[in-house]
């Protein structure tokens, strides 16, 4: 007996599955009156790669308006950014907090 191909137990349907792209959020640091404006831009050099005239413009955008936005990220980047930025001030005995906001 031969095999029929369109015996409904051979037929596996396609499922229109979308794949929605992972919430961003936003990676900010927080203004305080201790934290030396070097030290920030060294932060935003070194865990958010800018160059230094990006690093020196968010860093006054910090100063002045209170905060400023050093990225947008997918959720897990984001945590492990405000985690190291955190634990990398704490460090260097200095108050600057980093924060995460979902996009």
């Amino acid at each position: 007996m031969a095999s029929n191909s369109r015996n409904p137990e051979n037929v596996i349907e396609k499922s229109k599955t979308k794949l929605a792209p992972p919430p961003l959020y936003k990676v900010i640091l927080i203004n305080d009156d201790f934290t030396p404006m070097d030290f920030v831009v060294k932060i935003l050099r070194h865990f958010f790669f800018m160059d230094e005239e990006m690093a020196t413009r968010i860093m006054l955008q910090v100063h002045t308006e209170g905060a400023g936005v050093c990225g947008t990220y997918p959720g897990d980047i984001a945590a492990t950014k405000v985690q190291q930025v955190n634990e990398f001030s704490k460090q260097n005995q200095h108050p600057l907090m980093c924060v995460m906001e979902k996009e």
